[in-house]
């Protein structure tokens, strides 16, 4: 939207406006119908790849399939046309699946509805009183182990159907639910297993062969066809549902049983835990969006809209809403430009709804606990557990313990238990940098050589320097550096001599600067690393993904470092 829309604001006033408005506005003064022909492509994709995805995750929830088609169309849409997210794609996804699975077992599906009305109520106060950027303060431990965890859940309640197995009630715990699927190993399918095992194949095989197509949607056709023409005997959304309902949904009001204030006291608990799910899962998209795309997002605008979305979504029959990762990625490998390839995503379910959803029943559940497994196992961040283990012991303390609780006890403890061994990391890794040193003559021939005005800085060269804890909650920072990334000289000089502490939040933020800086052609050398960061850089594996040249003693040994380079590479660096 054109500045002069505001000239009758006050600057200040203006900005604030402005910093309210949705993504989807605000892109439209750049639209063009060549951007309209990459969202119109990348949101038909979409839309295709989200339909197998909101049918299973609703069916491993507990409810009805038509219940997630529901959330993908209402949540996608107003998640799109209001959220702070250029590219994000929301909907059910498979963090609420154990959650919501627990509320349905425990409440009823119109409890269910309930809990994600009042979630969506916490996270529009939440994005309206500006807390969207509270993401931050999640320390990189405990969301990987967040996430670990409630991969092996899903996965867990996929075995039933991926294995065809007879199963009257599975239970809601994880132990529980292990026991059961063990004693009904005699009631194994071998067509639903080998048909699962199938479509697991043909998933990996697309991935490595043909990774522009998604695996999913050539097993939701591939492997209804071959189940509905050959007769295989095996359970299908019809045979367990009945089908899906052809037509708009409709609309949905609680019954006003559960709107008293007793009822609403019961299911606030369960709500918090949505809403607290719905913002982290939202906003961890959001920044993976961001880091694809180099956009940046804007949290508290993106809160309100999951908020939004979830108040709409229950009074539609729909599930909660968040951010889904995996389908913003193939949003934005498909050439997704604006929120309007989001908005087509959600329109083509719709259509599929109104135009295709009894073909949907013949749909065998195998297959979807198939694409549920490869969901499972690429939203489980596995690559992060080795990087984790070779930090500190209390850093592997608090992911081992978030893994554990989200795995075997509740997803809302885990977490709680996990930020409190992370603040009590963060308090003892702070107050292990208070020294007390006698001030001698080695003292101070040490302090010339990280004085930075001792030294000349060299034409093309930038000096950043950070002060203080570089843990979660101050790691956002070192985004200065990249606020005008084009204008930075050819060599970037990250001085870290007054970094007091650092933790595995603050090392993969050096790490994504490092990348970053890198891909734009950029050398980045860093300097002056003091005893507790340099231990754990180093026993993390960052001193050999930067390379151990580009990490320098001092500031004396950086600004040498620097020169040489310049006259190195004076052609290649443009000087």
């Amino acid at each position: 939207m054109p500045d002069e829309t505001y000239w009758y604001l006050p600057p200040p006033m203006m900005d604030s406006l402005r910093g309210w408005l949705p993504k989807s506005v605000l892109s439209l003064r750049e639209y063009s119908l060549s951007r309209f022909v990459r969202d119109l492509v990348a949101g038909l994709t979409v839309g295709f790849v989200a339909l197998p995805l909101a049918m299973a995750f609703a069916i491993s929830s507990g409810v009805p399939p038509q219940s997630g088609i529901y959330c993908a169309i209402v949540a996608g849409f107003l998640c799109s046309a209001l959220g702070g997210s250029n590219t994000q794609i929301s909907g059910p996804t498979g963090a609420f699946v154990v959650v919501v699975s627990g509320i349905v077992l425990e409440h009823g599906i119109e409890g269910l509805f309930v809990c994600t009305f009042l979630a969506g109520v916490i996270l529009v106060l939440l994005g309206a009183t500006g807390l969207g950027s509270a993401v931050k303060y999640l320390p990189r431990p405990v969301v990987v182990g967040f996430t670990n965890g409630i991969a092996v859940l899903i996965a867990s309640t996929q075995i039933k159907d991926f294995l065809g197995l007879k199963v009257e009630k599975v239970p809601g715990e994880f132990l529980g639910r292990m026991e059961a699927l063990v004693g009904a190993a005699g009631t194994l399918s071998g067509v639903a297993t080998l048909l699962a095992f199938g479509s697991l194949a043909v998933i990996l095989l697309m991935r490595k062969f043909l990774p522009k197509v998604p695996g999913a949607i050539a097993v939701l056709f591939g492997a209804t066809a071959l189940a509905f023409l050959l007769g295989l005997p095996v359970e299908t959304i019809e045979s367990r549902f009945g089908g899906i309902p052809q037509g708009l949904p409709k609309v949905h009001v609680p019954p006003l049983s559960l709107l008293t204030p007793r009822s609403i006291s019961q299911l606030i608990a369960p709500a918090i835990t949505i809403a607290i799910l719905g913002a982290i899962e939202s906003l961890m998209s959001a920044v993976v969006a961001d880091r694809m795309t180099r956009d940046r997002h804007n949290p508290n605008v993106e809160l309100v809209a999951q908020g939004v979305s979830n108040l709409a979504s229950p009074l539609f029959g729909g599930l909660p809403a968040t951010g889904a990762i995996a389908r913003t990625a193939t949003n934005i490998r498909s050439g997704a430009q604006t929120p309007v390839a989001g908005m087509i995503h959600a329109l083509t379910l719709l259509a599929i709804l109104l135009v295709a959803a009894p073909l949907a029943g013949h749909v065998p559940l195998a297959a979807l606990a198939a694409i549920l497994m490869m969901v499972a196992y690429n939203m489980g961040e596995w690559h992060e557990i080795p990087e984790i283990l070779r930090l500190s012991k209390a850093d592997v303390a608090v992911w081992a313990v978030t893994f554990g609780l989200t795995v075997f006890a509740d997803l809302t403890v885990a977490v709680q238990a996990g930020m409190i061994l992370a603040a009590l990391v963060f308090i003892r890794k702070v107050t292990n940098t208070t020294t007390v040193a006698l001030v001698d003559d080695a003292y101070l021939e040490d302090a010339r050589d990280h004085a930075l005005h001792l030294h000349q800085i060299p034409a093309g060269v930038a000096v950043f320097r950070i002060n203080g804890p570089f843990m979660f909650g101050t790691t956002d920072k070192v985004a200065h550096i990249m606020d005008d990334i084009e204008s930075l000289p050819p060599v970037v000089v990250v001085r870290l001599r007054n970094m007091t502490a650092i933790d595995a939040t603050g090392v993969q933020a050096l790490e994504e600067l490092f990348d970053r800086l890198t891909e734009m052609g950029k050398q980045v050398l860093f300097c002056g690393l003091r005893s507790q960061p340099e231990e754990l850089l180093r026993r993390s594996g960052f001193f050999r993904h930067v390379g151990e040249d580009n990490v320098c003693e001092n500031v004396k040994q950086a600004m040498g470092r620097t020169r040489r380079i310049l006259k190195e590479h004076q052609p290649a660096l443009g000087l």
